[in-house]
């Protein structure tokens, strides 16, 4: 299995940008498709964006296409999240997310604790 550590949030004003990092432990890292999902108070954790495992493919929430960019490096063992043109509707907890399957978009097996995003208006 997988062991994922979420860094980078933090409080931004609108129009700004972050750069979330996730740093991953244990098994291979490249044998994992990497994802982003958010959850606002309130709300029900939603999916950001996701990245093969080499790079190869994304995918966005329509939400964030054009904003946000993910990527990876399988030499770090790492995934990130760079967010720009942020708004305040981006506020939530940012969770790092691997999975073994072939979606993009469900299935995640392994999760970070989450990182906070809160961006004033």
């Amino acid at each position: 299995q997988v062991q994922l550590l979420e860094s980078g949030g933090g409080l931004v004003q609108a129009g700004g940008s972050l750069r979330l990092s996730c740093a991953a432990s244990g098994r291979t890292f490249s044998t994992y498709a990497m994802g982003w999902f958010r959850q606002a108070p309130g709300k029900e954790r939603e999916f950001v964006a996701a990245v093969n495992r080499i790079a190869g493919t994304t995918s966005y929430a329509d939400s964030v296409k054009g904003r946000f960019t993910i990527s990876r490096d399988n030499a770090k063992s790492a995934v990130y999240l760079q967010m720009n043109s942020l708004k305040p509707e981006d506020t939530a907890v940012y969770y790092c997310a691997a999975t073994t399957g072939r979606s993009l978009g469900a299935g995640y097996e392994y999760w970070g604790q989450g990182t906070q995003v809160t961006v004033s208006s």
